[in-house]
């Protein structure tokens, strides 16, 4: 009875957290407007049309939006809760874009779901070579994850401008990006759901297996361990931290590339510059607010996938700049870190006051 209980509790205070969260994003927008002498009920009204206001707008808009940060937001998820600050999705996004696509172009002519299945597992692979950089040099140089991570993004950002004007150009060239991948291999559309992809399937497959592990099996309890505190795990718990913390980079640098690779099949259908808006980098935010739990990435992608489609329907139908919801995205992040530090500090009691048992 007792567990019931808690349970409940826990539920009515994650929807009490959620109508919070969303209170305060109207709040927020509605202050931002007025601040910047937009009109407020046409600023709110396009950002309502353009995430939630038609079906439309909810699958072909903030559902495929929401696909590459549920996939980018597990990666950064699982690599914070090794205590890796693996800020480099966004490039191991690009490498992973980069290697589907490569491997779409060459293999075209085989049976589309080889083809397929093959350029899904290279984008994975892909953005695990890149994230083994940053993990090696963390190994074996103790070079800060956090500096070799941002570093990359910016290669990784030239080597992919690099490949679409060389090596993967289209043929004519004349456009930087690649060419065209074969209709046959994109990732099939869900039936009613407009531009929606199967790619929706694969992210909430990741999310659910991601926080499964980590709830349920003895490598998410080592992962966790490991970073929680490393002393400890190595002294008490017998875990090989830098064993541990080395391959939760790499698997978060293969769901980061495999983001990558889903956007190209599913979305892009080719290589070309820009081709992130910036997924590795709202991955922090979405993972951060979600706590760093792989289940609630999937609410808090879906929350920043309706914003980003909302922003743009703002600058189009209202004319209010699309850097305003940046502006709300890094007061949720603010205003979580705010909330964890003063949960934190009341969690721990204060020497002074707390009567010693005899």
């Amino acid at each position: 009875m007792r567990g019931r209980a808690f349970q409940r509790d826990s539920i009515a205070r994650e929807l009490i957290g959620a109508i919070l969260v969303l209170i305060a994003i109207v709040g927020t927008t509605a202050l931002l407007l007025l601040v910047g002498g937009y009109a407020v009920d046409s600023g709110l009204a396009a950002l309502w049309r353009g995430s939630l206001g038609s079906w439309y707008a909810f699958t072909s808009a903030t559902l495929v939006r929401a696909i590459p940060l549920m996939l980018t937001g597990v990666a950064v998820a699982v690599a914070f809760r090794a205590g890796v600050l693996n800020i480099g999705a966004e490039g191991q996004l690009l490498a992973g874009a980069a290697a589907a696509a490569a491997i779409a172009i060459s293999l075209d002519g085989l049976p589309a779901v080889v083809v397929m299945l093959f350029a899904l597992i290279a984008s994975a692979i892909g953005g695990t070579a890149w994230a083994s950089i940053a993990a090696i040099l963390r190994s074996r140089f103790a070079v800060l994850e956090v500096i070799s991570t941002i570093m990359l993004n910016f290669v990784a950002l030239h080597g992919v401008s690099y490949l679409v004007r060389g090596p993967l150009q289209e043929p004519a060239h004349i456009y930087p990006q690649s060419s065209t991948i074969s209709d046959a291999v994109h990732l099939p559309r869900i039936v009613g759901a407009g531009r929606l992809h199967s790619g929706l399937l694969l992210a909430l497959g990741v999310s659910v297996v991601a926080g499964w592990v980590l709830r349920r099996t003895a490598a998410g309890f080592r992962l966790i361990a490991a970073g929680e505190s490393p002393s400890a795990a190595t002294s008490a718990g017998r875990i090989d931290v830098m064993a541990t913390t080395t391959l939760t980079f790499l698997v978060s640098g293969a769901l980061a590339g495999l983001a990558g690779g889903v956007e190209v099949l599913g979305v892009t259908f080719a290589l070309y510059e820009n081709i992130s808006p910036g997924y590795g980098y709202t991955a922090i935010a979405v993972a951060l607010l979600a706590r760093l739990d792989p289940w609630r990435v999937v609410a808090t992608a879906l929350l920043f996938g309706g914003l980003e489609a909302g922003a743009g329907a703002m600058q189009r139908d209202a004319g209010v700049p699309s850097t305003l919801v940046t502006v709300i995205e890094a007061a949720l992040i603010l205003a979580v870190i705010a909330v964890g530090a003063l949960r934190r500090h009341a969690a721990v009691p204060d020497a002074a006051t707390t009567p010693i048992a005899v």
